[in-house]
């Protein structure tokens, strides 16, 4: 998934010209949450189409997905609209009951006939999020007989492949593959669009809130579900407010306005640090933050040259300072928390020793490259220190400014030199990044354009082991082929991986019980009391 880095202007006038156009409470409402949180990204509240950060979230509020996992160790999976589960002996098809009694907020019941026709409605709409189900093999031509019912609360899913079923579980817990209610979305449908156009702004789910309403660039409202089977939320809505400054949320946090500030910036929490009104809550995110080499380039081709890169690099004090309180030293592809994940940070600032792997490669004295770079603060300051650092060792960088969608039409078209990036995880599964390990087709016109096929990296005995792993049944040899795996990549790859994410919230003292967890869609606000 691109994570797409947000504008960081927090001018006070701004702000306080803002502050001024909004309604002021002095105390939020004692039966309903308000946060404060950029929410331009929405494009979308169906969950066949939702792939961005915010619209995650409040599917994660508002819809059940197939399976669950344990926000504090995403080992341990459980059914969530599934009752149980048993794999064929061929370790193809995965047959599943669901629980019974559930219940949409519609107040129709909730059956296997409606998880059946949420899988195939995604498949066939086939929208951003719809690869994850096609990992397995289903298409809008045979999605129909791969998934099937087999009985009012039982269905099977069938595979091209024996994948582990710890693979097809986690993609399971993503948001594509949240229940809708059947009979009130194919009510709304027109000329076969399988209600596609109603449900772009409308609601269709089982979870703890309804979403009531969405406001383009300036509200979401959500409501209790009365009809929810489980603990029912505290409040009576929830309520997020599309205020992208940092310095406006900081504002109307300290005045009682809001009761949850989401995107705050090192100065503002600084500010907040004293204030007993406040309280600061984080969680690691399984972002990461890296930068590529393209293999296309004949200096960034060079072993030696990759690896002296990695050394050229003053993690610790772009980790203390540019990103501070946002984003932790990481360099193994797969995300703290995940299963294999590495948890090893070898390299930090060494300009003698990338000078000797410079001198290794024949390139003493050097060479110049680009850097294509989003021309947000951050991500152009994060540019400025690695060019300061690289210049020490005689590798002079070149910075590239672009908006978002220009630099990244650059790196997929993989005429870049250098790029930074952010990658998120789309599911809870270590095959989401092994995107950084595998590129099946190194050809310009190849289908399957990973991470590492984006840098031009032929690596097929790489690619081998990736796609072993993902079809390992044992979990304990599974996670040992992703270790084996990071190892390898950390030294050998062309990604600079530098750092992880840790989301931060700001709230009123007498917010208690918001959860934060490890992926977007795990921020829930069902239990949270005032």
């Amino acid at each position: 998934m691109f994570i797409r880095v947000r504008s960081m202007a927090t001018a006070a006038a701004t702000a306080l010209a803002l502050s001024t156009t909004m309604p002021l409470y002095a105390e939020t409402p004692p039966d309903t949450l308000i946060q404060a949180l950029a929410i331009d990204d929405i494009i979308s509240l169906d969950p066949a189409e939702v792939f961005e950060i915010s619209t995650t979230e409040m599917l994660g509020n508002s819809y059940e997905t197939i399976i669950g996992y344990d926000l504090n160790d995403v080992s341990k999976l459980f059914g969530v609209v599934a009752d149980s589960w048993t794999m064929s002996a061929d370790g193809k098809t995965m047959t599943f009951t669901v629980k019974p009694g559930k219940k949409f907020a519609s107040g129709n019941d909730l059956a296997a006939d409606d998880v059946v026709y949420s899988i195939v409605r995604a498949v066939k709409l086939d929208k951003s999020p719809a690869f994850i189900l096609g990992q397995f093999g289903l298409t809008p031509d045979n999605v129909e007989t791969m998934v099937k019912q087999t009985g009012d609360l039982s269905f099977d899913f069938t595979m091209d492949q024996a994948y582990a079923p710890t693979f097809l579980l986690y993609c399971l817990t993503s948001s594509v593959a949240s229940v809708v209610d059947k009979d009130l979305v194919m009510a709304n449908e027109v000329d076969g669009d399988y209600g596609y156009n109603w449900l772009k702004t409308s609601y269709a789910g089982s979870g703890p809130f309804t979403i009531r309403e969405w406001r383009a660039n300036e509200s979401v409202v959500m409501e209790r579900n009365d009809n929810y089977v489980g603990d029912k939320p505290a409040l009576a809505r929830a309520i997020y407010r599309h205020i992208p400054e940092a310095a406006t949320q900081r504002l109307l946090l300290e005045k009682g306005d809001i009761d949850i500030a989401r995107n705050l910036l090192p100065e503002e929490l600084a500010a907040l640090s004293t204030n007993t009104d406040v309280a600061i809550q984080s969680a690691d995110k399984g972002t990461i933050f890296y930068i590529a080499l393209n293999q296309k380039n004949e200096f960034l081709a060079k072993p030696e040259v990759r690896e002296a890169m990695k050394y050229l690099v003053d993690y610790q004090a772009i980790a203390d300072t540019i990103v501070k309180g946002k984003y932790s030293v990481h360099q193994t592809f797969l995300p703290k928390g995940f299963l294999g994940a590495l948890d090893e940070n070898p390299y930090s600032l060494n300009v003698a020793k990338a000078k000797e792997l410079l001198a290794a490669a024949g390139l003493p004295d050097g060479f110049t490259v680009t850097m294509d770079t989003r021309n947000s603060p951050d991500v152009t300051a994060i540019a400025q220190a690695v060019q300061q650092t690289m210049a020490e060792a005689g590798i002079k960088i070149e910075i590239i400014p672009g908006d978002g969608g220009q630099t990244l039409e650059k790196y997929r078209a993989r005429t870049h030199d250098i790029y930074i990036g952010v990658w998120g995880p789309d599911y809870q599964d270590p095959h989401t990044n092994a995107t950084f390990a595998r590129n099946p087709d190194n050809s310009d016109d190849a289908t399957a354009k990973t991470l590492a096929w984006r840098n031009a990296w032929d690596i097929p005995e790489m690619t081998a082991k990736a796609d072993a792993a993902v079809m390992e049944a044992d979990p304990a040899k599974r996670a040992q082929m992703y270790v084996e795996l990071q190892q390898e990549n950390l030294k050998t790859s062309p990604f600079i991986i530098m750092f992880q994410q840790t989301e931060i919230a700001a709230l009123r003292s007498n917010v208690k019980g918001l959860v934060m967890g490890p992926a977007f869609s795990d921020n829930l606000f069902k239990g949270v009391t005032k």
